[in-house]
């Protein structure tokens, strides 16, 4: 494995280099690369839909049970749809579902930490976590296009750093090959 790694050291310098022009993209334009992502979410959703409906298809020919095929096929092509037509919507939409499930979780970490306290000590520390889950799912829902983009950044930031490892990688792998 070794060999044909080191033979083939290039597609993990290009696999890097990839990935810090991805992270570049993202800290340069952060709406643009999340609207990409989106995109691309909307663009597997579309054409997920359009096999399940193929799929459907083929079977309603058959005995099979091809209804679930059909409104997975039509939920996935609606959202695929949705997704081309209103893409900073759905971009949002996925920062209030996180909000919603930040704010929810700190409420029950709360609550689990106010029963606690008859149990054990050191239920302060749930209690800030979920004070803190809580304060996040809030700054979620106060700027959710801020989310986005620091979303963005955080993707950035691994990609770059993705990038570099692996480029550095390759370049160890090549000095194995003796080019």
């Amino acid at each position: 494995m070794l060999e044909h790694m080191a033979r083939h050291w290039w597609t993990l310098a290009l696999r890097g280099a990839l990935a810090v022009l991805f992270a570049l993209i993202a800290f340069a334009h952060p709406f643009g690369a999340a609207f990409a992502l989106v995109t691309l979410f909307g663009a597997f959703v579309l054409a997920d839909g359009v096999f399940a409906l193929i799929a459907a298809a083929r079977l309603s020919h058959q005995d099979e049970r091809w209804l679930p095929l059909i409104v997975e096929g039509v939920v996935g092509v609606l959202f695929g749809i949705i997704t081309f037509a209103s893409p900073a919507a759905v971009a949002a939409a996925l920062v209030f579902v996180a909000a919603a499930w930040a704010i929810l979780t700190g409420i029950l970490e709360v609550a689990a930490a106010v029963r606690l306290r008859r149990v054990i000590a050191g239920e302060f520390w749930l209690i800030l976590v979920g004070a803190l889950s809580i304060v996040f799912g809030v700054a979620l829902l106060a700027d959710p296009l801020g989310a986005v983009a620091a979303l963005t950044y955080i993707l950035g930031a691994y990609a770059l750093l993705f990038g570099i490892l692996l480029i550095a990688l390759s370049l160890r792998l090549r000095r194995l090959t003796g080019v």
